[in-house]
């Protein structure tokens, strides 16, 4: 049985093995979605912040009786149009033998086995170049008095 540090360099074919794994579950798990972009994402934005200040307005909450509501507005309009583009988005999904069929594109798997594997590794990195600074955020995870059980 391989100790713990001789498991260490290996990583690759660990992320070779769960990123197999995850390529044999696509069928089932993978779904692509639609996202709106740029000028989409500031029109219902500004849409909303204007509804905002409406509806505020009605209730006698204007910029003159609170002068930091346009940022109280634009900060709320965030929130719905990213609720409204997450549930369009939802509604609409795609599986991958679908996107397969309609790009005519069989290396998709392929494609996303590679990104995954090749994204699981990086995880890894970032973790171990964040290793030191863990002993002092971890202090609060301690068994009560230090001690292990």
């Amino acid at each position: 049985m391989a100790d713990e540090s001789e498991n260490h360099g290996s990583l690759p074919t660990a992320a070779n093995d769960v990123a197999d794994d995850l390529v044999a579950l696509m069928s089932r798990d993978l779904v692509f979605v639609m996202r709106f972009l740029g000028e989409s994402q500031n029109l219902l934005q500004g849409h909303f912040q204007r509804f905002i200040l409406g509806e505020l307005s009605l209730a006698e909450i204007t910029p003159e009786t609170h002068p930091m509501i346009h940022a109280f507005a634009e900060r709320h309009a965030i929130l719905l149009r990213d609720f409204v583009f997450s549930g369009v988005s939802l509604s609409k999904q795609l599986r991958v033998e679908e996107v397969e069929r309609l790009t005519n594109d069989p290396m998709i798997r392929v494609d996303v086995w590679d990104q995954l594997r090749s994204h699981i590794d990086m995880a890894k990195q970032q973790f171990r170049k964040q290793l030191p600074d863990f002993p002092a955020a971890l202090e609060a995870w301690k068994a009560p008095g230090g001690t292990a059980q």
